[in-house]
């Protein structure tokens, strides 16, 4: 039997995963990834402020898919094959222990990416895997049984298996080279991002957070709870970024320019928050209104909601007029604001968009559509929030392709 030869392109967390699962089952394979920049591993390097969320200690497919704005169908069907459990297994087999902090989220217990990153290119050196940097691939054409890939500067790659594994592209021209081919994609657009409220007092309160808040797209189904952060140009957090990656494509078409409604009290509606505040006014008449928080909100944020209402900090709780009691209660539970543009963060970009998923083999990541061409990662039409879900969809579909990929070796 010949030896064959796998290209991945992508020199990143399912690129990397590809091409050590592959050569790990099928030594006989010769193994090159393809990475266009200076770097390796650059998402896995700085994700998590330095940590490196691997994963999240969901261990139900049914709960792990709702934590996808797109793809949930096709990660349903993909979880069966490679899940939470075995991502936890493949590195502890490989020294890499990894712990679960409250929320969820799963670091390496070194608490520094470096583990993961030298874990994947120790294994990638143990099974002989080739890597070429600062190349880019502009072209891929399948002749006869084979791919010839040219690169930005024209020289030529042949390869017999195609693993594309690059990430998600931010402009629809850079899905030209796969086009080409006869695959279709989703349009690219931004997910997980923050919102900017310029010229609103709020950002005063910079470095602010809440930890259970409902934000609310207003004019839409849009709706989130959770923690939010108040920054200088407006609101982050993990309710945000939720919301902004299951809005990802409403919000793009409205250019970024829209209303939000935010309950600073998630849990309480208007008129509970009205029973509340009448008994608070009985049961603490003489108090000033500042130094009574009732609802247990940062203090300066509470003084900042009494101020929008036009209420005196001095003021005590019996000398309330109701019209401004009413306004605090609405204030408190659906303050509007207005968002205009979005900031996005390099170490959280994702991509929403990608190749369309009903164009790739879900049992194998193989192209429906070019025989011996592969799929893995975000360059597929698959996108989750933050707390390790879009490293899970690399792991398992770059595995996938992985085992596909060694089998075809065998039984081609």
């Amino acid at each position: 039997m010949n030896q064959k030869k796998l290209i991945v392109i992508g020199g990143g967390a399912a690129g990397f995963f590809a091409a050590i699962n592959a050569l790990e089952r099928n030594p006989r394979l010769k193994t090159m990834i393809v990475e266009k920049s200076g770097k390796l591993l650059s998402k896995v390097k700085v994700s998590g402020g330095g940590r490196c969320n691997v994963t999240h200690a969901c261990f139900s497919i049914a709960e792990m898919i709702k934590k996808y704005p797109r793809g949930e169908k096709f990660l349903k069907r993909v979880f069966h094959q490679f899940f939470t459990t075995d991502t936890i297994e493949w590195f502890e087999k490989r020294n890499v222990k990894l712990k679960t902090e409250p929320d969820g989220r799963m670091f390496p217990e070194s608490n520094s990416s470096e583990t993961i990153v030298n874990c994947l290119l120790n294994e990638a050196n143990k099974f002989h895997v080739e890597i070429s940097m600062n190349r880019e691939i502009v072209k891929i054409e399948k002749i006869s049984d084979r791919f010839q890939l040219t690169t930005k500067d024209n020289s030529v790659l042949i390869a017999d298996l195609v693993c594309v594994a690059c990430g998600g592209f931010p402009k629809s021209s850079q899905y030209n080279w796969l086009t080409a081919l006869g695959h279709t994609f989703e349009s690219p657009v931004p997910s997980l991002f923050t919102f900017n409220i310029p010229n609103n007092s709020i950002s005063q309160l910079m470095g602010i957070s809440v930890e259970n808040a409902e934000v609310k797209i207003n004019g839409t189904k849009f709706l989130q709870q959770g923690p939010i952060l108040i920054t200088h140009w407006g609101l982050s957090g993990p309710a945000i970024l939720k919301l902004s990656a299951f809005a990802a494509r409403q919000l793009s078409n409205m250019h970024y320019d829209f209303s939000i409604s935010v309950n600073w009290i998630a849990g309480f509606h208007e008129n509970l928050v009205l029973e509340k505040l009448k008994l608070i006014r009985y049961q603490f008449a003489s108090k000033r209104m500042s130094n009574k928080n009732p609802f247990n909100l940062p203090q300066r944020l509470w003084e900042y909601h009494l101020e929008q209402c036009g209420i005196n900090l001095e003021i005590r709780w019996a000398d309330l007029p109701a019209k401004q009691q009413n306004q605090l209660a609405k204030q408190l539970c659906a303050q509007p604001f207005h968002v205009k543009g979005k900031t996005t963060f390099k170490e959280e970009f994702v991509t929403a968009g990608g190749i369309k998923l009903n164009e790739v083999n879900a049992k194998t990541m193989e192209s429906t559509i070019v025989p011996g061409l592969f799929f893995a990662g975000e360059i597929l039409d698959v996108d989750g929030i933050t707390g390790g879900f879009n490293f899970q969809n690399a792991w398992t579909t770059g595995w996938i392709a992985a085992s596909s990929i060694a089998n075809y070796q065998t039984a081609n």
